[in-house]
């Protein structure tokens, strides 16, 4: 154990490069992007204990305080969500029906029937409407379309 800690005392401020490396290549595997600012955190106290003589117990705090406002400020300026796509609904796929015509495959009956979309069959809200009747997508509670008689 004792030569474990030797060796991690003589690589001094290299310690943070081989951690930073590490959190680089376990991003490389892990969904998201998590580690990345971990591993520019340790990418900077490496710079900074090279060029400093700086003590390890303040490199640690120095390491803790980047990456805790990098994740911070990333947040911040980075909105993952208005990301522009062409496939906008792709996890959402009742929301890309809105606005389609389907044909009712089992009469609506107290509201609530079954339409055909594409080679598909959804459960529906809506008014009473026989089988066969065509109807257009108005809205998604859920798993179930929302539809209108045309």
């Amino acid at each position: 154990m004792q030569t474990v800690i030797t060796f991690l005392q003589d690589l001094g401020p290299w310690n943070w490069m081989i951690l930073a490396l590490a959190l680089f290549v376990l991003e490389l595997f892990v969904p998201g992007v998590h580690f990345i600012w971990f591993g520019i955190a340790a990418t900077i106290v490496t710079a900074l204990a090279l060029a400093f003589d700086i003590p390890w117990q303040f490199q640690a705090i120095l390491f803790a305080l980047i990456a805790i406002s990098s994740v911070f400020v990333m947040r911040r300026y980075v909105r993952w969500s208005d990301a522009n796509t062409d496939e906008p609904h792709l996890n959402a796929r009742a929301e890309s029906y809105v606005g389609r015509t389907v044909t009712v495959a089992r009469a609506f009956s107290g509201g609530r029937g079954k339409v055909r979309v594409g080679d598909t069959i959804w459960s529906a809200e809506g008014p009473d409407l026989g089988q066969g009747a065509q109807a257009r997508v108005v809205s998604v509670s859920g798993t179930v379309l929302v539809v209108e008689a045309i």
